[in-house]
């Protein structure tokens, strides 16, 4: 007969308050800051060029060192987390990306500006998942549980679509600084709400923090990720290889330690269930899809189409709309067809869009292109809010935060991936178009090119545009096909119902034990 776990470390079963809601409004403030403050950055870029005079690799990390830094830390932090108190560890990060955003909005020098990216990283990875991990413990019915998932997995959407609109419109009327600035009043009513409305959690735990695994885990996720997205932006060369492999053994190396620490990071038993591995695929693969689709779009409307980055920002809207609005929903429509069902519907509504974008052309009405990215929308918006249920369902309270970390690195992964592998392929067809034309290897330097030429230049404009397009569509042909052998995939390891966590927080099996809380077998088989 399994332990099961007193009230000091499970909210009892019911409906949760006014007041818990109030916490979870306030959890997501971090995470909507989260997801903006990479997308804000793109447009703050050429205006911080022109203020510090960064050298090209000084742009590179003032642009790349704040992912590197969540990808790398998110496992550790959940864990922490887990260990101090998850609201403990969201306060303090809350306080250093407040900080970090202040040195970053008056940073003096390029030098300076990269070290408050830096530390805004190490914030942004406590933010992620203590903030999820603790919506594990403030709703303890599954369905309010999976509709508060959908609220923060919305919020998360919400920051990425409105970052380029409210970046546009402060670097409009005020300095490139003001672009860091607008965190500040956010994480100061956090700091004042969090104490307040958001419950401590700390999970009970004699063993030894896995100082080694930190170590090996960092040193094997951050060599990947700056990998991945040197090859994204600038190809392949033996020394980014090198670094890559070096990486990649240092990460089998981790995942050999884990098995013999007392107390691990990654808990390696969970990827014995079939759902679990199922999600954290989707969270890889989707985000793989998501990432690459919009880089390539981003361009698409910008420098096919003409319009500016407002404008592009605007039209990313509806798509964003969609993702928030089925993330909220996304538990309800598990509750009516399944989970299963529901993941393999929302992986058909991303590739069905995906392939969608195979119809633009040089000269689209915008409409396709909305209509498209729409239906796209609404398949990542439930795919994502369940990955996060299936993740925190699948794990005991106390593990809930490394859980997290796992699913966040998928994440942030996926979105590297995305953009080095479909990037690269859209890059690679792009070149191989080029006939009797070589002014550049993008898009951007060929159309700067015939601009100075003048007249004698359209041609090469034009050409150069259906190039980006023919590329473009290689690279959401390459998507559709992945998303389509993920739904294959996920058909197959979610044949079974889903595996609960057990009462007993020490193992993770393939059955239900006695005693074990079970979720709602309606919503999750």
């Amino acid at each position: 007969m399994s332990t099961r776990l007193g009230p000091s470390d499970r909210q009892l079963p019911g409906t949760a308050d006014r007041r818990t809601w109030l916490g979870l409004a306030v959890l997501t403030l971090p995470v909507f800051l989260v997801s903006m403050d990479v997308s804000v950055l793109y447009l703050a870029i050429p205006s911080i060029t022109d203020a510090l005079a960064p050298s090209a690799a000084q742009q590179l990390w003032i642009l790349d060192i704040y992912g590197f830094l969540i990808a790398g830390l998110l496992i550790t932090m959940g864990n922490l987390g887990d260990r101090i108190g998850r609201r403990r560890i969201l306060l303090a990060g809350a306080a250093v990306f407040g900080a970090a955003s202040i040195l970053a909005a008056f940073a003096p020098t390029a030098g300076i500006l990269i070290a408050a990216r830096a530390l805004m990283g190490v914030g942004g990875a406590t933010l992620m998942p203590s903030s999820l991990s603790l919506i594990a413990n403030m709703f303890s019915d599954d369905r309010e549980r999976g509709r508060a998932i959908g609220v923060w997995t919305a919020a998360f959407a919400g920051g990425a679509a409105v970052g380029p609109v409210i970046g546009g419109v402060l670097l409009h009327h005020f300095w490139w600084g003001s672009a860091f600035l607008i965190n500040v009043p956010v994480l100061a009513a956090l700091l004042i709400l969090g104490p307040r409305l958001i419950p401590e959690y700390k999970a009970p735990s004699t063993a030894r923090f896995d100082v080694l695994g930190v170590v090996l885990s960092m040193a094997g996720i951050l060599p990947v990720v700056y990998a991945v997205k040197t090859i994204a932006s600038d190809g392949a060369d033996a020394g980014v290889i090198v670094i890559g492999l070096a990486g990649l053994a240092l990460l089998a190396g981790f995942v050999v330690q884990q098995r013999n620490s007392a107390a691990p990071l990654l808990d390696l038993k969970l990827f014995r269930n079939a759902h679990y591995v199922g999600a954290i695929s989707v969270a890889l693969v989707g985000m793989m899809a998501l990432g690459g689709m919009s880089y390539l779009t981003g361009v698409y409307l910008q420098s096919v189409m003409g319009h500016d980055v407002l404008a592009a920002a605007v039209a990313g809207l509806p798509m964003a709309v969609a993702v928030a609005v089925f993330s909220i929903g996304a538990s309800r429509i598990a509750t009516v067809v399944g989970t299963r069902a529901a993941f393999l519907g929302s992986i058909v509504l991303a590739a069905a869009g995906n392939f969608g974008l195979l119809a633009l052309t040089t000269s689209s009405p915008i409409w396709v292109y909305l209509v498209f990215t729409f239906i796209a929308g609404i398949g990542y918006g439930i795919q994502f809010s369940l990955v996060s249920v299936v993740v925190v369902g699948a794990v005991p309270p106390e593990r809930s935060g490394s859980a997290s970390g796992i699913s966040e690195t998928s994440f942030e992964l996926g979105n590297a991936l995305g953009l080095a592998l479909f990037g690269s392929l859209a890059t690679l067809v792009f070149r191989g178009h080029r006939d009797g034309w070589s002014f550049g290897d993008t898009l951007g330097e060929t159309l700067h090119r015939a601009l100075e030429m003048g007249t004698p230049g359209d041609g090469l404009a034009t050409a150069a545009r259906q190039a980006y397009v023919d590329g473009m569509h290689a690279a959401s042909l390459a998507i559709g096909i992945s998303m389509t052998v993920l739904g294959i995939g996920v058909f197959f390891a979610m044949r079974k119902p889903l595996t609960p966590w057990t009462a007993d927080a020490r193992t993770v099996t393939d059955e239900p034990q006695e005693g074990s809380p079970l979720p709602s077998t309606k919503c999750m088989n």
